[in-house]
């Protein structure tokens, strides 16, 4: 059977509270044209294909064009990514789920060799990877099967073909409008209650904080380019305001955010991981904590949970297993939180990391590039990252807003089981503009420094393992920069001593990139090429002139002291042995492999103190923060931070 052309018609509802414009009456007739025999509307340019399809599925389904754009803004920023799903099995550019067709599952926590916790003074915690709950998928994750019964297209179609996907989404936010019992308007102040539905939300909270950012997009307009080289934009409407009031009639849950610690521009629930003891002794699946009066939070780290939303949560509900403080949903942005603040969570590999570090989990995959992230996601989690840092007086930068694969292992031992989450492809420098600092040129072009910024979109390498070992991934669009030992791509990469193996152009072998947003010295020029001070190394990258891929900075370095020799570099800032009280077991100061030799320089982070949080048992009575004399200085080493002694190196500006 042939499936219906995307084609305007009228809509089922309610009457119209407003009269059509002129403008839009004739955009409308001259749209139906074609079904009545008179020469057909000419083909819109290549370039604009996809904005005319908004056009038209607007008209087709009596919904203002600015809501169906803003929607779509914050689904996908306009882009199709091929017709590849997301994290969550959603399709083109108004994000259409159909999970069943597109999910997998896997454990983040439960991969590689990397003990979560970090800690020595206690066994290792390396969880058992486990089936997330089998049940039926909630509405959010089915949107896609919706929008094929609406239209009469196939779901083939909707998922492939961007127009047709477009005309989808116009279907099911009619379909919300007639079920709310709203006005057919051309009106947008009207549509928010059916905006908050469309996100697939069962909370009102939820729905809410969806909707305004919807509203926020269509206050601000938006235009760009998309990844299918599709202009779409949005015209600005600063004045909008929506009727909120409609959205009492959609009879959600109230979901409370009793508990929470999240700013009020975001959606947030308390979902909390259990600290509880469980045979012989053992506890989980965090440590209780006073921070930040007992030690400072300094860091935040994002990862990606490599396992979908329902699993995740009943996993950071197990005692046995172990925790973060937040997780983020890919559909809708809402937050989940489990551990306070002022408590440490075991997820990130490295004992001092987590007692100064918040947990983000997003839901997502890190090998799997075309498996994008919403807008709602990043711009959800963006909220969170600043409140907290506010709250806390964490710099918003990339030695402070750490991913997961930036930070270090504690020992030689550790440093090739570490993970490497949220991987090549989480946009940085889009995240950074999210937060309020986007990455800009801060000094002239023969600067000592430079920050890491390609075009995320137009910087594709080429990285390898994503579904098979040694095969290609598919290209996509990368925060990450290859790093050569000379400036010519035919020369070796660069290689990491620790990992002792060769490098590769794995997608979880870190040992020759760099990612936005990371800062490093500049150690030598060669046409465009530019050359960084890495892991001891003199490492070149590809930096042209008309199209760089790192811009000049400002910044700290350290190097080190005259006559000293090498300067060892450490995965944890630990207090010298001296400062351990009695009852408290001094916590070995070992070296990584590596070393900073004389003339070479670090961008650093800042000096933090010599510090270990003893918290071994479920009693909190024994729990110890030890502070030594000893200082460091937290640098940018490799794509990993570090930490070296202040004795150790001076300070100077770039």
């Amino acid at each position: 059977m042939r499936e219906p052309a995307i084609e305007p018609r009228p809509a089922a509802g309610p009457p119209r509270r407003a009269a059509r414009g002129a403008l839009r009456t004739l955009a409308a007739v001259a749209l139906t044209l074609p079904l009545l025999g008179a020469a057909p509307t000419p083909a819109p340019p290549d370039s604009t294909r996809l904005h005319h399809a908004f056009a038209t599925a607007a008209a087709r389904y009596d919904v203002p064009q600015s809501v169906l754009l803003g929607v779509s803004y914050l689904q996908s920023r306009w882009d199709a990514h091929g017709g590849a799903p997301s994290v969550t099995g959603g399709y083109g550019p108004m994000h259409l789920t159909d999970a069943r067709a597109a999910l997998a599952a896997s454990d983040h926590h439960a991969s590689g060799t990397e003990d979560p916790r970090g800690d020595e003074a206690r066994p290792p915690k390396r969880p058992e990877a486990r089936a997330a709950r089998a049940e039926k998928l909630p509405d959010r994750l089915t949107t896609l099967p919706e929008a094929a019964r609406l239209t009469g297209l196939s779901p083939e179609r909707l998922r492939e073909d961007p127009a047709a996907n477009v005309a989808g989404g116009a279907a099911l936010l009619a379909e919300a409008q007639h079920r709310l019992g709203g006005p057919r308007s051309d009106d947008p102040a009207d549509w928010y209650a059916a905006v908050a539905l469309f996100s697939g939300a069962d909370d009102t909270a939820s729905a809410a904080a969806y909707a305004h950012d919807v509203y926020e997009v269509i206050r601000a307009g938006a235009a760009r380019v998309t990844d299918a080289g599709q202009r779409v934009a949005l015209d600005a409407r600063p004045d909008l305001a929506p009727d909120t009031a409609a959205l009492e009639r959609a009879g959600l849950r109230t979901a409370s955010a009793a508990g929470t610690e999240c700013p009020r521009t975001v959606s947030c629930e308390w979902i909390p991981a259990p600290y509880e003891e469980f045979g012989d002794g053992d506890y989980g699946n965090h440590d209780l904590g006073g921070r930040p009066a007992s030690q400072r939070i300094r860091y935040i780290v994002v990862h990606d949970t490599e396992g979908a939303w329902e699993g995740v949560l009943d996993m950071v509900q197990d005692p046995t297993y172990v925790s973060w403080q937040y997780s983020l949903r890919s559909t809708d942005g809402h937050i989940a939180q489990h551990v306070k603040a002022k408590d440490v969570a075991w997820h990130a590999g490295n004992w001092y990391v987590n007692a100064g570090s918040i947990g983000l989990e997003h839901e997502g995959f890190l090998a799997d590039p075309d498996a994008w992230y919403t807008e709602a996601m990043y711009r959800s989690s963006a909220r969170l990252v600043r409140y907290l840092a506010e709250k806390y007086d964490i710099p918003l930068d990339r030695q402070h807003i750490l991913g997961h694969d930036t930070v270090p292992g504690t020992t030689t031992a550790t440093i090739p089981g570490m993970h490497t989450d949220p991987g090549p492809y989480w946009d940085w420098r889009h995240y950074f503009e999210l937060l309020g600092e986007p990455l800009r040129a801060t000094a002239g072009r023969d600067s000592g420094v430079v920050t890491i910024r390609p075009d995320h979109a137009a910087n594709q390498p080429v990285f390898t393992g994503c579904e098979r070992a040694g095969e290609p991934c598919a290209a996509h669009g990368s925060s990450a920069v290859r790093l050569y030992s000379d400036h010519d791509e035919g020369s070796p990469l660069i290689r990491d001593i620790g990992l002792g193996s060769a490098p590769t152009t794995g997608v979880n072998d870190l040992s020759s990139r760099v990612s936005t947003g990371q800062q490093y010295a500049v150690a030598d020029r060669w046409g465009d090429w530019t050359a960084i001070w890495y892991l001891g190394q003199k490492a070149w990258f590809a930096n042209p002139r008309k199209h760089p891929t790192a811009v000049p900075a400002k910044g700290t370095v350290v190097t080190p002291r005259k006559g000293l020799g090498p300067v060892p570099v450490y995965g944890r800032a630990y207090p010298e042995k001296a400062a351990y009280p009695e009852g408290v077991p001094a916590q070995a100061v070992s070296p990584l492999p590596y070393t900073v030799l004389e003339g070479q320089k670090y961008v650093t982070g800042g000096k933090v103190p010599g510090e270990y949080y003893y918290a071994v048992t479920f009693d909190e009575a024994s729990h110890r923060v030890v502070r030594g004399e000893d200082l460091y200085y937290e640098i940018q080493f490799g794509h990993r931070v570090g930490f070296v002694r202040a004795a150790d190196v001076t300070v100077t500006s770039s």
